[in-house]
């Protein structure tokens, strides 16, 4: 009797965890896609850097002042040396979804952000020569044949916001593969990662955010029509920003890997979904089978990943898998690009 209702308890608290998460994280895209297109706020630099203030600021409420989460040290020769590099890949990654954000649809945003798993194996392939087995590979396909005829079918396309949520999948597979190495020894949570990357993420993009949108961001504090409230929603962006990380970090305590792996695959259908209710973006009904394909192909390529973990260390392998260590370096989990 005790077991089932704990049973039942575990599977209440994950549809729980799951739900808050995508409850913040489609608020955090819904608002900043608010804030550039229906206050005319244009300033992806601006918005990004007010979100890595709140969340700065969130997590040292919470390690150092309610102390909700034990703060994870780090070294101080490693400060410079390995959390600066990550929190600069860390920077360029938000700031590329936000530009992209700017420009082009959330839900074609949302669908090239996906091909995140694809733009990962194969820079692990180039720059690491990991083996992957031909599986992986096959699970691909389906992502990059989706991607494409989302792109080529998207009725709302623009060159430069396509190009940077490309860029921002390369920075998302970089960032994990660096953190493979440069982390290494260091596991940290969601909420330790803003805490020490937050503070050098404003660093970087204060000066370039007042350089090439300050004078704009003055002009439309003088003429923005109603000024308290949007800047209200400005932000309650950030401090969305940094519920998002905390809502990942108790969704991975409370999920497994394949339920967080489907689990961030239907987000992304919610998301799409609440968007084109909001905005009324066009979508045609090819475009919208190429999100569905891209969709189906993550949820494949994290099933391949975990039945291939699962396979005991005996397994007989293909001839051409290598003996090296690199080929036990570990994919990380693509799906915790949502951080900030």
């Amino acid at each position: 009797m005790e077991e089932n209702i704990l049973c039942q308890w575990s599977v209440i608290r994950s549809i729980l965890a799951i739900l808050q998460w995508w409850g913040f994280n489609v608020t955090v895209i819904i608002v900043n896609k608010w804030i550039f297109q229906k206050m005319d706020f244009k300033y992806p630099l601006s918005v990004s850097c007010i979100h890595f203030i709140c969340s700065a600021i969130g997590a040292y409420l919470v390690i150092k002042v309610l102390k909700l989460k034990p703060l994870i040290p780090v070294e101080p020769e490693d400060r410079w040396r390995r959390i600066f590099p990550m929190s600069f890949v860390f920077c360029i990654n938000i700031v590329l979804g936000n530009v992209s954000l700017r420009y082009i649809p959330v839900s074609f945003m949302q669908t090239i952000k996906s091909f995140t798993p694809a733009t990962t194996v194969i820079l692990q392939w180039l720059v690491w020569r990991k083996y992957f087995e031909w599986q992986i590979w096959a699970s691909l396909v389906p992502i990059v044949g989706g991607i494409l005829l989302t792109s080529i079918t998207e009725l709302s396309f623009n060159m430069f916001g396509f190009c940077a949520a490309l860029f921002g999948c390369l920075a998302t597979s970089t960032k994990t593969i660096l953190a493979e190495s440069l982390l290494h020894g260091y596991k940290f949570d969601s909420i330790n990662t803003v805490y020490h990357m937050a503070p050098f993420a404003t660093m970087i993009l204060a000066v370039p955010a007042l350089l090439l949108e300050g004078s704009g961001v003055l002009e439309w504090i003088q003429t923005c029509p109603s000024l308290f409230s949007s800047l209200v929603i400005i932000f309650g962006s950030g401090v969305l920003a940094f519920c998002l990380n905390f809502s990942i970090f108790y969704v991975i305590h409370s999920t497994t890997a394949v339920t967080f792996n489907v689990a961030g695959n239907l987000k992304v259908a919610v998301a799409v979904t609440c968007s084109w209710l909001i905005f009324r973006n066009p979508i045609s009904a090819m475009n919208a089978i190429g999100c569905g394909i891209t969709l189906v192909g993550c949820t494949f390529y994290g099933y391949v990943r975990h039945m291939l973990a699962q396979q005991p260390p005996g397994t007989p392998r293909t001839p051409q898998t290598p003996r090296g260590k690199m080929e036990l370096l570990p994919l990380v989990n693509e799906k915790l690009d949502d951080k900030v």
